[in-house]
C-alpha cells in the first residue's frame, strides 16, 4: 500500500497509518505490512508469547507494535513493586513530551501564515506532493530565496482568474489573472512579529519594464506603463507574477525573497481541507455580486461560501475594494487562527488534506519547488505568534485627478513610514524581546551620546562625505544644512574612500556637544555617532566627519526610523476576531 491508497486493505484512510513515535515525539508514516487484524476488536486477554531472551522463566510478553508505547499492566494496590527486567536497572526514564510539543514538532510548517502554512503543513507526507506544485521563474526579481538568518519578506498574490469547476460564473470568466489581492507578508528576523501589508489593486503605480521567460525558454522584456492601475502588473500584456514583485519593489523600495500564486480555487480547497473557518458579521449580508448570503452573528464557511465571502465588496464598508481589503483581512485572520488550533493541528486526516490542497493550489517561484523548500519555509514561518501577527494596509487616498472617484494614489504624509517601518524591521506590535547584558550595555552607552548640552547649529563645523548614497548626496544635504538649518560652517569634501551601509558622524571628546546638535538636526542615532578624532577641513580648523551611507534617503530625510505606525493607519493583528461591518 502507498500514502496515495493505491492498493489499499479494508479501506483504511493514509492518514491511519500515521504512527507516533515516542523517541522522537514525531509522526512516521508506517507502510510495512504488519500482521492480520480483526475486523472487530475483541476482550482483552493474556495470551501467551514466546519468552524475550534473557527474560525470568514463566513471565510473557505481548507483541509490541512498532512505534508505540505500550503501558505496563496494572499493579494491585498495597502489592510490592516489580523488579525491573535484567539489564534495564537504574535506566532513567525517558522524559515525555507534551502533546502540544508533538504537534508542534510535527507541525511546525502550519504555524506559518495562511497558503504558506497549508504548504509548509505537508513536509511528512510523502514524495508524491511534489508533483502537485507549480512552479515559474522569478526572472531575477526576486533576491533569490530567502534565508534563515534574515528577515523575510514573501509576496502573496491572489489572482482572479476563473479556473477551477463552478469559478467561470463569477465576474468576468475570461480574466487573464490580474493582481486581484495581493499581500506583502514581512516577518521579523527574529520571527518574534509579521506584517502583513495589503496592497490595493485600484492603486496608482507605475509598472517597470519586465524582463520574462516564455513558455519556450525564451526571455522577453514587456514594456512598462506609467500610471495604471496595480492590478495590471499581472496578466496584462503577458506579465508574469516576477512583475508584480518588480511592482512591489519600486513602489515599497522592499524586495520581496519570493512569492505565491493563487487562484479562486484556493479558497474553496483550504477551507474544505480544515474543516471550515468561523467568521462574524455585524450584520446580514445579501450581496448579489458575490452571491453571499449570511445573517448577522458567527458562521463556519468553507467552499463557495468562503469564496463568496472574501469576494464581498457592495455590502460591506463603504462598498469599495478597500472595504473588501478589511473583509479578507479578517478572513485570513480566521483561517490562521483555524490552522493553530488543536484540532488541526493534532489531526493526521486534516493535515494530509491540507498538504494535498495546498501544494495542488499554489504556483510557487522556482525557489519554493519542492515540499522540502516549502517545509525549511514553513518552520522558519512557524515559530510566529498569531497575535503578533499585524495586517495593515498601503496608506492611500483617493485619486485627485478624477471627479468620479475609481482609483486611489499613495498617501506620502503616511506611506513612506509604513513602508520604512517594514524596511527596517520594525514591528508594528509591542514585542517584549530579551536583550544580553553584552547588548544592553552596548545600548545604553549609544544612548548616553545623545545625553548632554548641545551647541547652536551655527557653531557646528562638519564636512560631507558621500559613502554609498546616490551621486550628488553630499552636495544636496550640504545645501539643505546651509539654507535651511543654518549649519553654514559646512562643506561638501567628496566621496569617501568606502562604501558604508549606514551613514556615520565621527567627532572628537571636545566635539560632542556639536555632534548632538548635528544629530538632532538629522535624527542621527546614538549607534550612528562615533567618538574619534576630527580633520582638519580646508580653512585649516578642526571639524567633524559626516558620512552619508546606503542608507541616505535625501537631502533633509530623518534618519530616525518610527517604531511605531503614523495616526491613523488601520491595523489588527490575527488573533482578535472582528465582525464584518
Amino acid at each position: 500500500m502507498d500514502a496515495q491508497g493505491r492498493g489499499r486493505a479494508g479501506d483504511i484512510d493514509p492518514a491511519d497509518q500515521w504512527v507516533l513515535n515516542p523517541h522522537t515525539g514525531e509522526y512516521e508514516l508506517r507502510l510495512t505490512p504488519s500482521a492480520p487484524q480483526s475486523g472487530v476488536p475483541g476482550p482483552r486477554r493474556s495470551a501467551p508469547a514466546p519468552s524475550r531472551t534473557g527474560a525470568p522463566a514463566g513471565r510473557t510478553t505481548s507483541p509490541v507494535a512498532p512505534g508505540r508505547d505500550v503501558p505496563p499492566p496494572r499493579r494491585r494496590r498495597g502489592a510490592p513493586p516489580e523488579e525491573p527486567l535484567p539489564g534495564r536497572r537504574g535506566r532513567r526514564p525517558v522524559k515525555k513530551k507534551s502533546t502540544a510539543k508533538k504537534a508542534l514538532l510535527w507541525t511546525g510548517g502550519t504555524m506559518a501564515f495562511v497558503l504558506i502554512a497549508a504548504a509548509g503543513g505537508g513536509y511528512l507526507y510523502i514524495r508524491h506532493l511534489n508533483g502537485n506544485i507549480t512552479s515559474v521563474s522569478d526572472d531575477g526579481a526576486s533576491t533569490g530565496g530567502f534565508q534563515s538568518d534574515k528577515a523575510i519578506n514573501i509576496l502573496l498574490i491572489g489572482t482572479d482568474k476563473r479556473t477551477g469547476a463552478g469559478n467561470e460564473n463569477y465576474g468576468d470568466s475570461g480574466s487573464v489573472g490580474h493582481a486581484d489581492t495581493t499581500i506583502l507578508l514581512h516577518v521579523s528576523k527574529d520571527r518574534t512579529n509579521a506584517t502583513a501589508l495589503s496592497i490595493p489593486r485600484d492603486l496608482i503605480v507605475n509598472v517597470p519594464d519586465c524582463p520574462t521567460t516564455q513558455d519556450d525558454g525564451s526571455s522577453k522584456v514587456i514594456p512598462g506603463s506609467e500610471n495604471v492601475r496595480f492590478n495590471t502588473s499581472l496578466g496584462q500584456d503577458g506579465r508574469t507574477p516576477s512583475c508584480t514583485v518588480r511592482t512591489v519593489t519600486e513602489l515599497t523600495g522592499i524586495q520581496a525573497d519570493n512569492f505565491m500564486v493563487a487562484d479562486f480555487n484556493a479558497v474553496k480547497t483550504l477551507t474544505t481541507a480544515v474543516g471550515g473557518v468561523e467568521i462574524c458579521l455585524a450584520k446580514d449580508i445579501d450581496d448579489k455580486d458575490s452571491k453571499l448570503k449570511l445573517s448577522k452573528g458567527k458562521h463556519t464557511i468553507s467552499g463557495e461560501d468562503a469564496l463568496a465571502f472574501v469576494r464581498t465588496r457592495h455590502s460591506v464598508g463603504f462598498g469599495g475594494d478597500l472595504s473588501r481589503i478589511g473583509l479578507q483581512q479578517q478572513f485570513l485572520s480566521a483561517l490562521m487562527r483555524k490552522l493553530k488550533s488543536n484540532d488541526t493541528l493534532t489531526s493526521p486526516t486534516k493535515m494530509l488534506k491540507l498538504a494535498e490542497a495546498g501544494t495542488k493550489a499554489l504556483t510557487v517561484d522556482s525557489q519554493l519547488d519542492s515540499i522540502s523548500k516549502l517545509k525549511d519555509l514553513g518552520l522558519e514561518l512557524g515559530k510566529l505568534n498569531v497575535k503578533n501577527l499585524t495586517f495593515t494596509t498601503v496608506p492611500v487616498v483617493d485619486n485627485p485627478a478624477e471627479k468620479v472617484k475609481a482609483t486611489v494614489v499613495l498617501n506620502d504624509a503616511t506611506a513612506p513610514t509604513v513602508f520604512d517601518m517594514i524596511k527596517n524591521d520594525v514591528s508594528f506590535t509591542e514585542v517584549k524581546k530579551k536583550a544580553s547584558a553584552s547588548k544592553s550595555a552596548e545600548a545604553a552607552e549609544e544612548a548616553a551620546r545623545l545625553k548632554g548640552t548641545k551647541s547652536a547649529a551655527s557653531e557646528v563645523r562638519v564636512r560631507i562625505l558621500n559613502g554609498g548614497a546616490a551621486a550628488g548626496s553630499a552636495q544636496a544635504e550640504l545645501e539643505y544644512l546651509q539654507n535651511e538649518e543654518g549649519v553654514l560652517k559646512s562643506e561638501n569634501a567628496g566621496n569617501a574612500g568606502a562604501s558604508l551601509a549606514k551613514t556615520t558622524l565621527e567627532y572628537a571628546p571636545d566635539q560632542a556637544d556639536q555632534a548632538r546638535r548635528l544629530a538632532d538636526i538629522l535624527g542621527l542615532s546614538g549607534a550612528q555617532l562615533k567618538p574619534g578624532k576630527s580633520v582638519i577641513n580646508s580653512q585649516g580648523l578642526p571639524t567633524m566627519t559626516l558620512t552619508l551611507g546606503k542608507d541616505f534617503k535625501g537631502a533633509g530625510v530623518s534618519f530616525t526610523t518610527a517604531t511605531k505606525a503614523p495616526e491613523g493607519v488601520q491595523q489588527s493583528t490575527a488573533d482578535k476576531v472582528e465582525c464584518a461591518k
